[in-house]
């Protein structure tokens, strides 16, 4: 077992997988098919989403603070409610004001969830399992996003009340759960350093920032080019499907393999590494002749990125200071947020510039630079935090 409270911690990975299903599956799926249905622009849903991940993203640091104050129970409780009233008003009483107001809302009391779930999983995880432990909460969701986008964008095309029915009846058990964990307080953890100076161990958090940022710009620069990369390289969707398997083997196998080597040594035995590979992967996939080396690729993708997540994570948990768990986690999601807003603006301009060959190139680029970056300020860095946490 991972951690010494694990119903606590199923329970905030089940309201995750909830919460995510959901708001994907809105703003990705439901909102761009109904529009017209609702009355809604396309600049009205594209305003709503910017403001709401916006919002998402610049409180989830001060909302650190405040679910330290507050408690995490009464937040994620705020933030189901909000999501609830936010599906059910655009359904059953569209209103384009309410639809910005209530997504702006709905964003700040969000930004409580991400950094809420990783300070417990660090909070109750067993010392020895660390780095697996956050690596399985930070990977989690990505079935609930994918059911969003792959599962209720077709249900909303051919049976739309079903569709609806689907999002609000997940986002009520959503509510359920989040009421399930009202009284949930994160323990915190007070050393000499911190009972002296509350802003102690922030520094260190300072550090992490600039490689945070990178390592979601990389990947930011494709995410939004897949479908014209596809149809540049005339590929089917369908040739995706044994890579996709391979990758997500592989993927599964180096996050676990790597993630024992992170927590019996040190992380950056497994981040280096991973982000060598990352390189290679991208390096590989910006040189001529990708359909011939698809498998290849995905395969070095899948082990240097179940690399870096166990060594990042890892490294994330020895850095941030003991005593403010939740803040310092949100201060480093938001600005990993950052560089997922940040990287498809890149990833087009490369695209425009030099095609498929330019956004991976960059991408290998960011993922070299990330990697020097971690190898001189980061050295120090972790030896710090490892003295004064005794990790």
């Amino acid at each position: 077992m991972l951690w010494t409270r694990p119903l606590t911690v199923w329970r905030l990975l089940a309201l995750l997988l909830a919460s995510e299903l959901v708001r994907t599956g809105f703003v990705v799926s439901v909102l761009p098919v109904a529009s017209p249905s609702l009355g809604f622009s396309t600049a009205l849903i594209g305003l709503m989403v910017g403001m709401h991940y916006l919002a998402d993203a610049l409180a989830k640091g001060p909302l650190g603070l405040v679910t330290e104050r507050w408690g995490l129970g009464r937040l994620l409780t705020l933030g189901a409610v909000l999501g609830l009233a936010v599906i059910a008003g655009t359904h059953f009483a569209p209103s384009p004001a309410w639809l910005v107001l209530g997504g702006v809302l709905w964003g700040v009391a969000y930004a409580a969830l991400w950094p809420g779930v990783m300070g417990a999983s660090q909070a109750f995880a067993r010392p020895e399992r660390m780095a697996r432990a956050l690596s399985v909460s930070n990977l989690v969701a990505t079935p609930a996003i994918l059911a969003g986008i792959l599962l209720v964008g077709p249900l909303m095309q051919t049976r739309p009340e079903t569709a609806w029915t689907v999002l609000l009846g997940v986002q009520v058990a959503a509510l359920l759960l989040a009421l399930s964990l009202w009284p949930l307080h994160l323990p915190r953890q007070e050393g000499a350093e911190t009972a002296r100076n509350p802003w102690a161990g922030w520094s260190r958090v300072g550090v992490l920032l600039p490689a945070a940022f990178a390592q979601t710009l990389a990947p930011g620069l494709v995410i939004t080019l897949i479908y014209p990369l596809l149809a540049r390289l005339e590929l089917p969707l369908p040739a995706l499907i044994l890579p996709g398997i391979l990758f997500g083997v592989t993927l599964g196998l180096s996050l676990w393999l790597a993630g024992r080597l992170a927590d019996r040594s040190h992380p950056r035995r497994a981040l280096a590494p991973g982000l060598l590979l990352l390189a290679l992967a991208f390096a590989l996939a910006a040189l001529p002749g990708l359909p011939q080396r698809l498998p290849l690729v995905a395969l070095i993708l899948g082990v240097g990125y179940g690399a870096f997540i166990a060594g990042w994570n890892g490294l994330v948990a020895r850095t941030l200071p003991t005593g403010h768990r939740a803040a310092a986690w949100g201060t480093v999601m938001a600005t990993e947020s950052l560089g997922n807003a940040i990287g498809p603006i890149l990833g087009g301009v490369a695209w425009q510039l030099a095609g498929p060959a330019g956004v991976f190139g960059l991408g290998a680029v960011v993922f070299v630079l990330t990697e020097a970056y971690y190898l001189w300020p980061g050295r120090k860095l972790g030896a710090k935090a490892e003295a004064r946490s005794g990790l």
